[in-house]
């Protein structure tokens, strides 16, 4: 994980490895609701394997030549892994569909309903997990390491951390985007997205992106492959420029970031927000994720900001989880805390030379962050852990919008 370094519990490490393959880590999305079978709307379960939420939506749209904004999902789920979870299809019947089945690669349609409403982004509970830790120390040892570890952080809670998922597993980039953004220089995050490869990456990746660096936009463009969809829409948008007027100018760099999907493009501020958000909650780690500091801010299990707190009973709500201590995601109008979190807070940003004004993002101002308080931590429940020959295998049920490798993290006692 990005910017972190603590942990909270002080257990012997499992050590072990995950994701040796897909099947090592399974997500199942439990929504707010499930859909009634009646409406205007569709909605579809699928289980997928090795392939974005994003990736399937868009496949989706192009095979019934519909407009990508009548797709829609709860949360975005991991490449690397067997993740299940619904989408919708807005204005159109079950009976409309195409058999996805035969369209999808490494998709699989479980369920399809109509409903009411659509699915929108964050509609709904939590996940749950299953995640094989592979070639651990010692399986049957690891086992009670594991157990005491979520037992532990029953009581705490878990650092509410972003996971790599959140800036790019194999190149980790879109945070290095949206600070760019944040600092006015688009041009350099346009280069940084479509450029800078790692050596980590493909062969073709990696020559694709060497080329673009090179200023060989229409050969970049041309060994791309299909899974570059998106650095190739960026490379077109340049390239038409190129032809209809001759030099690049900061226009067609902000028109190339403009091309990109909306929940992609949006990522990238939002991406540097959840990079400097892991390391004012690293640094809250060593004073106390479920203590109550003067001058902090304060909000419920609904994210209702507390007011008026009551100093007398406010440890006590924080240690039956009614009340959480938060952290900002760094925007433009976000409030600081006072006391030791909030000088925790603006040293974070006195060390990235930048100010919260700069989150506008006065050129391209759609793709700005007002910024929000998120809790620093999380709760978990439903937890298991078995031995596997070579590994334990963890089972639990996190919060929307918390990630599974803040956990794994703290049995395995190392970055993942």
């Amino acid at each position: 994980m990005l910017n972190v370094e603590t942990f909270i519990t002080d257990t012997k490490p499992t050590g072990g490895k995950i994701r040796q393959s897909n099947e090592d880590f399974y997500v199942e999305e439990v929504p707010l609701q499930l859909p009634s079978g009646k409406g205007q709307n569709t909605w579809i379960q699928i289980q997928k394997n090795g392939r974005t939420t994003l990736d399937v939506v868009l496949d989706m749209a192009k095979a019934m030549h519909l407009s990508r904004k009548r797709t829609g999902f709860a949360g975005m789920k991991d490449r690397s892994a067997i993740t299940r979870q619904w989408l919708c299809i807005s204005n159109i019947t079950p009976e409309e569909l195409p058999d996805f089945n035969e369209i999808l690669h490494n998709v699989e349609i479980l369920d399809i309903k109509a409903n009411e409403k659509k699915l929108r982004m964050g509609q709904l509970k939590g996940n749950k997990f299953k995640i094989n830790i592979r070639n651990t120390n010692n399986p049957s040892e690891d086992v009670e390491i594991a157990q005491e570890v979520l037992e532990s952080l029953k009581q705490t809670g878990v650092p509410n951390y972003y996971g790599y998922q959140r800036f790019g597993e194999v190149r980790s980039t879109t945070h290095l985007v949206g600070k760019c953004l944040v600092e006015g220089d688009v041009k350099k995050a346009v280069d940084t997205y479509i450029g800078n490869p790692n050596p980590e990456e493909h062969d073709i990746h990696y020559e694709a992106r060497k080329l673009y660096d090179e200023g060989k936009l229409q050969d970049a463009y041309d060994l791309m492959p299909k899974s570059m969809r998106y650095e190739k829409s960026m490379i077109k948008q340049l390239t038409d420029s190129q032809r209809k007027h001759g030099n690049l100018t900061e226009k067609d760099y902000i028109r190339a970031i403009e091309s990109l999907p909306k929940p992609l493009k949006r990522m990238f501020v939002n991406a540097y927000e959840s990079y400097l958000f892991n390391k004012i909650v690293n640094e809250r780690t060593k004073v106390g994720i479920n203590k109550y500091l003067p001058g902090d801010i304060i909000i419920d299990s609904e994210e209702h900001w507390i007011h008026d707190i009551d100093e007398d009973t406010i440890q006590d709500d924080i240690d039956n989880f009614k009340v959480n201590p938060t952290a900002p995601l760094i925007g433009s109008k976000v409030p600081f805390a006072e006391g030791i979190q909030g000088e925790i807070e603006q040293k974070v940003v006195d060390d990235e030379n930048i100010t919260k004004e700069d989150f506008m993002c006065p050129k391209t101002p759609k793709l700005g962050s007002h910024g929000i308080r998120r809790s620093v931590r999380f709760k978990i429940d439903d937890t298991h852990v078995e031995k596997l020959d070579d590994g334990i295998r963890v089972e639990f049920f996190i919060p929307r919008g918390c990630y599974a490798t803040s956990v794994l993290r703290e049995i395995i006692k190392h970055n993942v």
